[in-house]
């Protein structure tokens, strides 16, 4: 199959797979109590990781732009520029590719390990709907739980470049943060908020898919966890720029 074709074949599969997803959410019996348990992995598991690549972040951030906003006597707008950075684009890209690294992984893992031990055929025999007891729980726990590490990251890469500012550059943080206050506008936190949306729905779809469509046995497991991740990461920032076209447009719009 030429890549084409194997391309059209797999983005094919891919939305019968969410729309097949998103039919059994309304349809019983509802696995709650799994849709919760996959918040709790990915939400709270992923928290200290994506903490500490925002604190980080942000720090780095007021570190390279403080001395050339200082050069041109612009260093009380720091803060804005680094919430502007990390609120719009920084913040919701970089926590989808921690969590398409740390969840889209184990995802695919599972339940490519599931099919390879013929657990998917057995629950299928048993009459249970493997998308509606596997797949739905995932990408809704993804859909709902991205949007809030993604503003995690945010606060605390404000925080960290706030820390940075006042003990390398002598920057009062009432400073910084009123920078922060002022400039950052509803749109910003409107579009920063949507994008994560979007992203998680990617690479639970993807993580999903891969991992249903291992073959190969162990091996198999193996490949698809790869290329669950290599693929929702690539596919999360193409749609970035998408995403934030469309945004950006609706937005203008909406200033008007």
């Amino acid at each position: 199959m030429n890549p084409l074709k194997n391309f059209i074949f797999q983005l094919q599969e891919i939305s019968l797979l969410v729309w097949q997803a998103f039919i059994g959410l309304f349809r019983k019996p509802r696995y709650l109590s799994e849709t919760i348990r996959q918040m709790d992995l990915i939400g709270v598991g992923s928290l200290p990781i994506v903490l500490l690549t925002g604190f980080f972040t942000g720090g780095v951030l007021i570190l390279q732009t403080y001395p050339t906003l200082e050069y041109y006597g612009g260093q009380s707008e720091a803060g804005h520029a680094v919430a502007t950075s990390l609120i719009r684009e920084l913040g919701p890209v970089l926590t989808a590719l921690i969590v398409s690294g740390r969840i889209g992984s184990a995802i695919s893992a599972e339940l490519g390990s599931m099919v390879v031990s013929q657990q998917i055929d057995a629950m299928r025999a048993l009459g249970t709907d493997p998308t509606r007891k596997l797949v739905s729980p995932r990408i809704v726990a993804l859909i709902f739980m991205l949007p809030l590490l993604t503003v995690a990251g945010d606060v605390f890469g404000i925080i960290g470049g706030s820390i940075v500012a006042s003990n390398l550059f002598n920057q009062p943080a009432n400073t910084f943060l009123s920078s922060v206050r002022i400039g950052i506008t509803p749109q910003d936190l409107i579009g920063g908020s949507i994008k994560p949306l979007f992203f998680g729905l990617i690479i639970g779809c993807i993580s999903c898919y891969k991992g249903l469509s291992t073959t190969g046995g162990t091996v198999g497991v193996g490949r698809s966890t790869t290329n669950a991740v290599v693929l929702s990461s690539i596919w999360v920032i193409v749609f970035d720029f998408f995403i934030s076209k469309a945004l950006q447009t609706v937005l203008d719009i909406g200033r008007l």
